[in-house]
């Protein structure tokens, strides 16, 4: 059944992809939830004969690992609580699977800290709610599922009129319709006991008439000051969190409570880290106790940071190391004038040298050579590929931390999408301490790496860099793919669209315009550095052009301009300004 969902997920996530409020070529939140579903599904085809709570366990631990970007994740947590409910069950009746589903509904609003209505969560939790019903009644499974679809569907029609962008848009959420594809497949299969298969060529199944949602996931909201994690070991095995996560949410934002029978991991920003402490304490014993303080001195850390070392890094970036001069190359050595070595020395030569763990590792997302060799050369060990349209998942971002031989890795999303896949990673991983730094952009995470200090501790370093990213603006270009209108903004296909911090605020056929007017409204009388980012597309005469352009208009503000090539798809530019 859940193969079945899979695969209907699989052969429509262009349909969902193209639910996308902005007009912008990046629509992947069906790319995301189906290599999420594609995950689990292949571990379970690699198994037969399972019991019930064995394909729940394994379904868990795939979506888990497998989930990418907000919707991935979310998903992840709708199967993770099915699997709970299905836990030590050797077959599964028609009300056991509506208890499943409600349990998987109640997961995934728990996983985000603000829960919007009008989103996968709304359509989930009315098509648990149909199934419920059905089952009350005595119905059998494939009724109830049945039920549950319907109820799911009429939700899915709603959303349209509960998110004032979907409503502009005349779209449904995204997300929804990809959760109603899953259940779609799973009762075509209890009807027919035949699984939907994959189609060859769905990659091309795309109706880029329908109107393109994308789902709204809160994000962090700096007035909260003190960053506040923790583990707690239960004092009895089992013991509900529920009261402890109500008592804590209206404290504070990006709220992440997880509950793994024995242990609970917390993450809040809060005003009141006492009072989650407090609260904590009654579940068990604390370990792993770390509170940051983001806003303390952050006018100073800032002005600091104008005059630091640290600065010097946005100039040798620019730089490239100059050629080897030929006379001054080493002379080849002939074959016959090489020492002999004896058997124990070249046994020795073969031995492994202990590999040496550092105390700080790096770990970022980004798609495009020239940005990787940028950030590599700013310190991140692993650059994992991937952005816009292709979201690494939590298994690919654990993948990459494991392989840093360090005690502490610090992780840069580098999109809002992909923040929460990141924090699951860190959740999940073991023997080494993970701390995600926010960042919803490749420049936010250049600033914050010009801002670390091997000499200051972890925590001092975090809250440092999550000060950097904070201090940087950043927009795109990119092109609009359907003909729309978005806060008054007639767009027409094809058109040039400036996005600053993603709001759509320029629009217009000509690039160089488009470019110019973003910076314009970017640009505050504290303003010292401007970087562009160049595309694939992008000329180098026209960066150049636009470089001399640029210099020359803001020369009197004594505003340092500088184009690097990124070698980014979709966007022509990416443009921080400091």
């Amino acid at each position: 059944m859940i193969i079945s969902g899979a695969n209907n997920l699989y052969n429509n996530k262009k349909i969902v992809d193209n639910l996308n409020v902005f007009p912008v070529p990046d629509g992947d939140t069906g790319t995301n939830m189906s290599l999420t579903t594609s995950a689990l599904a292949a571990e379970l085809m690699k198994n037969d004969n399972l019991t019930v709570t064995k394909a729940a366990d394994i379904m868990s631990f795939a979506a888990l690992r497998g989930a990418r970007g907000n919707s991935g994740v979310i998903l992840s947590q709708f199967f993770r609580g099915i699997a709970k409910t299905l836990k030590g069950q050797n077959e599964c009746d028609a009300m056991q699977l509506a208890l499943a589903f409600k349990a998987g509904s109640d997961a995934a609003y728990k996983a985000v800290m603000k829960p919007t209505e009008g989103t996968i969560l709304t359509v989930s939790r009315e098509a648990a709610a149909g199934a419920q019903a059905a089952a009350s009644n005595d119905s059998d499974i494939i009724a109830t599922v049945e039920k549950a679809v319907e109820q799911g569907n009429k939700a899915l029609i709603k959303t349209t009129q509960m998110l004032p962008a979907l409503k502009q848009a005349d779209v449904v959420d995204a997300g929804g319709q990809g959760w109603m594809f899953v259940l779609e497949g799973a009762l075509s299969y209890l009807k027919s006991g035949i699984v939907t298969k994959k189609e060859d060529g769905s990659e091309q199944t795309a109706d880029n008439s329908e109107a393109p949602s994308q789902e709204n996931i809160s994000t962090e909201d700096i007035k909260y000051r003190y960053c506040t994690e923790f583990i707690v070991e239960k004092k009895t095995k089992g013991l509900s969190v529920d009261e402890f996560r109500n008592a804590i949410a209206p404290k504070g934002d990006c709220m992440l409570v997880i509950d793994d029978e024995e242990i609970v991991k917390v993450h809040i920003h809060t005003n009141h880290p006492g009072f989650v402490l407090e609260e904590a304490i009654k579940l068990g014993e604390m370990i792993n106790l770390k509170i940051d303080n983001m806003k303390h001195q952050h006018k100073s850390i800032i002005e600091g940071s104008k005059n630091a070392p640290q600065n010097a890094a946005a100039v040798s970036v620019k730089a490239k190391p100059e050629k080897q001069k030929k006379a001054d190359k080493p002379k080849k050595t002939n074959k016959a004038d090489k020492p002999k070595n004896s058997a124990k020395e070249k046994k020795a030569a073969k031995t492994k040298a202990p590999v040496e763990v550092k105390d700080f590792g790096f770990a970022a997302v980004c798609m495009g050579k020239g940005l990787a060799a940028i950030l590599s050369d700013l310190g991140i060990d692993r650059v994992i590929e991937g952005g816009q349209t292709m979201n690494p998942s939590t298994e690919d971002i654990l993948k990459a931390v494991k392989r840093i031989k360090a005690k502490t890795v610090y992780v840069f999303p580098n999109n809002k999408n992909i923040i929460m896949a990141a924090k699951q990673a860190a959740e999940l991983m073991e023997g080494k301490e993970v701390i995600v730094i926010e960042s919803r952009s490749v420049p936010q995470c250049i600033s914050a790496m010009m801002n670390f200090n091997p000499q200051k501790n972890a925590e001092e370093n975090a809250k440092k860099m999550r000060s950097a990213i904070s201090s940087v603006t950043s927009a795109q270009l990119t092109y609009a793919v359907r003909d729309t209108e978005i806060d008054g903004k007639k767009i027409r296909k094809n058109d040039i669209l400036g996005i600053v911090e993603d709001e759509i605020t320029a629009v217009g056929t000509d690039m160089d315009d488009i470019l110019n007017e973003v910076i314009s409204q970017m640009v505050t009388e504290d303003t010292e550095f401007i970087t562009v980012y160049c595309g694939k597309d992008i000329k180098k005469a026209q960066a150049d052009r636009m470089q001399k352009a640029l210099e020359a208009k803001y020369e009197n503000d004594e505003i340092e301009v500088s184009f690097k090539r990124g070698g980014q798809p979709l966007y022509y530019y990416i443009v921080s300004v400091e």
